[in-house]
């Protein structure tokens, strides 16, 4: 699914800072076309379905019960 977003470009010294108006992400590059494309990615991670980095290791134990 593609959605279309509006950037927000602005110079901050040799950066060009890109912030998305409708999510509250943004990112920088040395141009504007790097800003642009560094926002477009932190986009795609923004959105993009969380992952676990470290997997859980899943044990079995039997346990004795009186009845």
């Amino acid at each position: 699914m593609k959605r279309t977003f509006t950037a927000h470009i602005v110079s901050e010294g040799e950066w060009f800072v890109a912030q998305c108006r409708e999510v509250d992400v943004a990112s920088q590059g040395r141009s504007e076309t790097e800003a642009l494309a560094n926002l477009q990615e932190a986009l795609e991670l923004h959105f993009e379905e969380p992952q676990a980095t470290i997997l859980p290791k899943i044990e079995q134990i039997e346990v004795e019960m009186e009845v």
